[in-house]
């Protein structure tokens, strides 16, 4: 192999025929001449012809040096030259490829294995012997071992089956297993060490570099100003995830997008960690509504592949068994009137109830206490629950006679006495709830107006009895109090658990208040003791979920938090089989970033030891299939030039074949023209992620449009009001966000004239109903987006408007989000034929209707799952039927009065 600078030629030995080229140039020179057409004469005239010496015609110099410069890329392509051949071969002998593949390499393993395939490719076109050493243990537990040498080939399918292993490299034994195999091959031996540049245990790779570097010519090559991410488990606090991300020191600001998705993978929230210049850890909150939360098992860092970018979320996070404790045992299950018969019943279905004594309900992990009108006795008794609700615990409490009688300090505010509301004793009147508070975690749920509360416990005036009350009565006395006990929580319902104060009991609004408070407080473990758990799904390298290997092993439950993942305890889910041999009782995650410790960046390489960088796209390119093709147009163009010469070409043949060349070049830059297509349209917000989520949306409505109607629409477009032409387009779909700029007068006059037309625009705040709270800020921003706007007076969308039947007949329009209002132009309005040109929601519709790459929902429905995201479809049918065909439905209510006239 022949090396010139960034060039080498694997076949050296056919250069020897470029000192031909002279020859071949004089070989070339002489040309026949072309033939002359002359008409036939009579034979008498033959003998009157002249007789010319005729000569050879030299061939023109332009023609030769085409000629030559075709054979010289022959032979140069023939050669097999290769551009960047290699890196890491530097010496001689064996070549021994030392690959790091722990959990730290799956961010860019292309990348490394490009780097140790070229290196590889050298090695073979010198005809070098190679052998490979990966640091990691393999799946089987087996430690790390030298594979070889043999030859490169053979070498090529060991290299290409590496895959890189969900736990650390063990350097320690990848230098013995080196000591080992140079024992046995004394030879010289030239070394590329493909480091992930993470010191993963103390003092382990230096020896290694030194050993390689003693046994001949060492290059490291590693990933410069990567950022090594790793990914810890959450602290679960009682209204957030609480987020924080290590990182090997870079010196710039960078910033981590967390991402917290579902089982089956669709993200419900996103958090952005940032992390100064230097630093080596960010912290971050992830606020999600409670309802959301707990649906989260998986979080994630946002395109970053590996198990340190992964953390699943077990049921510490959202398993909360809840504790009933009555004042009387005996009568607290009693139909209608027992303590727990309703709380019982409303918290059935969506937690693990547990009975008992308050002693044997201590004994175990619990998440949430309530309490029944059950005074607390000072004493061991109290001081046991002070100590469980300090350290996390979630006490609920309900008023009663005893209660009031009674009062002890577990209660977040001090009682004063009871108060009758009506009676023959009494001149107030039962009260209504008002609505709840906007930091109450029961803001936006919907109140009932036949709830009353006829009795209850007053609560001693004070200064932070405001901050602290989360429902109150329309006169304004509290009816739920709440305060924060060291890391727990006490909340007190001022009425009875049961009807005899108030209806509250009797209400749906009382158990979505309870589900509310459970979600609020801290998950548990949830199993205890020395209960093993076996592997159900395991991490691989890239911190994808599959099988567990052969070689894992169940965990005692006792010791799964101090466990680091190996090949035989591998990061995933551990658990229990339940009575199903398909479910599973209990499990518990196994995270790699909850064991890992502080990130250190790899020393640097030995003293004489060289170093690259690697990253992207392989540096090595073959060049001989580009100088081969260039030659074989160069002799194409020498025959057309060849026959043009001998007259057997015309000007005209030559001319079409260069337009059939260049034809199909000009028709694929050619665009089709848009108007020739039905296509819906986004306005462009600037958000990258946010257009794509839009454009992603409108494509699979477009595609649920095209199956089930005789629509046919076509990808749909980004638009820029005032810059691009509107008026191609039935409908506009414009998310949009705290930050969307106010349109200029030019984008002014298009959206007006767009709406004047005939075009329909619709809004969206995506922060309506279940999404409240998602995009602050969004609805100050419509009001200024939409205040320039020839927007008709609106009214909430009534049961009969077309929207809701156009196509399909729908109770609703949700999206992702559900239960919101939705805006549409007053029925007065006769303009445009009553249809309605701005239609304004926040249900985040574009999300619901999302398909990303791989023909899936990306994105969460909440909470209604599959059966909202169906009727978010459909309600895309409805509108894109509305924009397309105007109020043709709404005439079908004028059907009975045409046909009584045609009958008279």
């Amino acid at each position: 192999m022949l090396s010139l600078g960034p060039i080498a030629f694997a076949a050296p030995w056919l250069l020897l025929a470029l000192p031909a080229l002279p020859v071949l140039w004089w070989l070339l020179r002489v040309t026949p001449p072309a033939p002359r057409r002359i008409a036939f004469p009579a034979l008498r005239l033959l003998r009157d012809l002249p007789v010319a010496e005729e000569t050879p015609s030299r061939t023109p110099w332009w023609l030769l040096l085409l000629r030559i410069l075709a054979a010289a890329l022959l032979i140069l392509g023939l050669a097999r030259p290769v551009l960047g051949p290699g890196i890491g071969t530097a010496g001689e002998g064996t070549l021994l490829l030392v690959v790091d593949d722990g959990w730290a390499s799956a961010e860019d393993w292309p990348a490394r294995m490009a780097a140790a395939g070229g290196a590889l490719d050298r090695a073979g076109r010198e005809g070098r012997r190679a052998a490979l050493l990966a640091t990691a243990p393999a799946e089987t537990a087996d430690p790390p071992r030298v594979l070889g040498p043999m030859p490169a080939e053979d070498l090529r399918s060991r290299l290409a089956a590496l895959r890189p292993k969900p736990w650390a490299p063990d350097h320690a034994a990848a230098l013995a297993a080196f000591q080992a195999w140079r024992a046995a091959n004394a030879g010289p031996v030239t070394s590329l060490l493909v480091s992930d540049g993470v010191e993963h245990a103390t003092a382990t790779i230096a020896p290694l570099q030194e050993a390689l570097a003693a046994a001949g010519v060492l290059t490291v090559a590693r990933a410069e100003a990567r950022p090594v991410r790793l990914l810890p488990p959450p602290v679960a606090e009682a209204d957030r995830l609480r987020l924080k991300l290590q990182q090997l020191p870079l010196p710039v600001a960078s910033e981590a997008v967390v991402l917290a998705r579902t089982g089956d993978g669709r993200a419900l929230g996103r958090a952005v960690v940032p992390v100064a210049a230097g630093a080596t850890e960010g912290e971050a909150a992830l606020e999600l509504p409670v309802e959301i939360r707990n649906q989260v098992v998986r979080l994630e860092i946002e395109n970053t592949a590996g198990p340190g970018a992964v953390t699943l979320l077990d049921e510490r996070f959202r398993r909360r068994p809840v504790g009933l404790l009555p004042a009387v045992e005996d009568s607290a299950d009693a139909p209608l009137i027992g303590d727990l018969f309703y709380l019982d019943r409303a918290l059935a279905p969506y937690a693990e109830l547990r009975r008992g004594s308050l002693e044997r309900l201590l004994s175990r992990p619990i998440a949430v206490l309530a309490l029944a009108d059950r005074p607390v006795a000072d004493g061991p008794e109290r001081e046991a629950l002070t100590r469980w609700v300090e350290g996390g615990g979630t006490l609920i409490r309900f008023a009663g006679p005893r209660l009031a009688d009674h009062p002890d300090t577990l209660l977040p505010v001090p009682l004063r006495a009871e108060r009758q509301l009506g009676g023959s004793l009494s001149w107030e009147q039962p009260q209504h709830l008002a609505a709840f508070p906007e930091g109450s975690p029961f803001a936006g749920l919907s109140i009932p107006g036949e709830v009353m509360v006829e009795r209850q416990v007053l609560a001693e005036p004070s200064p932070r009895l405001t901050e602290r009350s989360w429902a109150r009565l329309t006169d304004g006395t509290p009816l739920v109090t709440a305060e924060a006990r060291g890391a727990g929580r006490i909340v007190l319902f001022h009425v009875t658990a049961n009807a005899e104060w108030s209806n509250l009991p009797l209400s749906g609004l009382f158990v979505q208040m309870l589900r509310r408070i459970v979600a609020l407080s801290a998950g548990i473990s949830g199993s205890e003791g020395e209960v093993p758990l076996a592997p159900i799904e395991t991490l691989d390298g890239f911190g994808r979920l599959g099988p567990a290997p052969p070689a894992a092993a169940a965990i005692p439950a006792t010791q799964i938090e101090a466990t680091t993942p190996s090949p035989r305890h591998p990061p995933g889910w551990y658990g229990t089989p339940g009575s199903d041999p398909s479910a599973v009782a209990y499990r518990r995650a196994l995270n790699l970033g909850g064991s890992i410790p502080p990130l250190r960046a790899a020393p640097p390489p030995p003293p004489g030891a060289g170093q690259l960088g690697i990253g992207g796209v392989p540096a090595e390119r073959d060049l001989g299939p580009w100088l081969l093709a260039a030659a074989l147009l160069l002799l194409a163009a020498d025959l057309l030039v060849g026959l043009r010469l001998r007259g057997l070409l015309r000007p005209g043949f030559a001319l079409l074949a260069l337009l059939l060349v260049a034809h199909p070049a000009a028709a694929q830059e050619a665009d089709p023209a848009p108007a020739l297509a039905t296509r819906l349209a986004y306005v462009v917000t600037g958000d990258a992620a946010l257009d794509d989520v839009q454009r992603m949306g409108l494509v699979g409505l477009s595609d649920f449009i095209n199956r089930r109607s005789a629509a046919a629409l076509a990808d749909p477009a980004a638009v820029v009001p005032g810059s691009d032409d509107l008026s191609l387009f039935p409908l506009l779909y414009w998310v949009v966000t705290a930050e969307a700029p106010t349109p200029d007068a030019a984008a002014i006059a298009a959206l007006n004239a767009f709406m004047r037309n005939g075009g329909i625009i619709l809004f969206d705040t995506r922060d309506e109903g279940s999404g409240e709270g998602f995009t602050p800020g969004a609805r100050a921003a419509l009001r200024r987006v939409t205040r320039d706007l020839a927007i008709p007076p609106l009214a909430p969308i009534g049961e009969d408007h077309v929207l809701k039947r156009s196509f399909y007949l729908v109770p609703d329009l949700p999206g992702r989000f559900a239960g919101g209002q939705v805006w549409v132009a007053r029925d007065q309005d006769r303009a445009n034929d009553s249809v309605s040109p701005v239609i304004i929601g926040g249900h985040d519709w574009a999300s619901a209707w999302a398909i990303d790459g791989r023909g899936q929902n990306p994105f969460a429905t909440i909470p209604g799952g599959t059966r909202q995201r169906t009727l978010a479809y459909r309600f895309g049918m409805n509108l894109v039927m509305y924009a397309l065909t105007g109020n043709y439905k709404g005439d079908q209510v004028h059907v009975p009065a045409i046909l009584e006239r045609l009958g008279n």
